[in-house]
């Protein structure tokens, strides 16, 4: 399966006071170690932003088309300039994600769903996951409404939940503030 991969990097990042992507884990930024994930898999890479501080990556950046409207505007983003049907699309908040995850999400994935995520009991992870450039005027609709929730979307559309066991969700753990980064390292520890 072709597969192109968007990373959103967007974001007000309130809770992080920076840019998320960019916040140092284990001596390099979160998005490092995302790609580096991500590269034995592909190298078809677009980083879903305006920021000229992801310039020194040398991927393509691609600024959102319609602006604060969260994780779905950059899903939109995405699906829109895709050259593929599927596309992995993952937050830049994810530092733990393995290239394991990312190919068993990839070969779980059935042609039917329009949608694949990862869940465990506790927590679904929508923001990494393989969406279809099919549901890109579905996305629009919902933007359009004001109904940005991930979860909502993800009811509406023909989807794929790959269950994880609870352990796992360590791995698709996001990184929202100072104090999660904090307790991540000393999980880590």
């Amino acid at each position: 399966m072709k597969i192109s991969v968007f990373i959103l990097c967007g974001g007000k990042s309130t809770r992080m006071q920076s840019e998320k992507g960019l916040v140092l884990f284990q001596g390099k930024p979160f998005i490092e170690h995302i790609i580096q994930a991500i590269l034995p898999i592909t190298d078809r890479i677009k980083l879903i932003t305006s920021s000229k501080e992801y310039d020194y990556l040398g991927y393509e950046k691609i600024p959102d088309l319609i602006a604060d409207k969260g994780p779905l505007g950059g899903i939109y983003t995405a699906l829109s300039h895709s050259e593929t049907k599927f596309n992995l699309i993952l937050s830049c908040d994810i530092p733990l994600i393995s290239t394991e995850l990312l190919q068993e999400l990839i070969s779980k994935h059935t042609k039917e769903a329009e949608i694949t995520v990862f869940a465990s009991e506790s927590k679904t992870h929508p923001l990494i996951g393989i969406y279809s450039k099919n549901i890109v005027a579905a996305i629009k609709e919902a933007i359009d409404s004001n109904e940005l929730k991930m979860m909502d979307l993800l009811a509406k559309l023909p989807h794929q939940i790959i269950n994880i066991e609870e352990s796992e969700n360590f791995h698709l753990t996001n990184i929202n503030s100072a104090d999660e980064l904090n307790d991540l390292n000393i999980n880590l520890t």
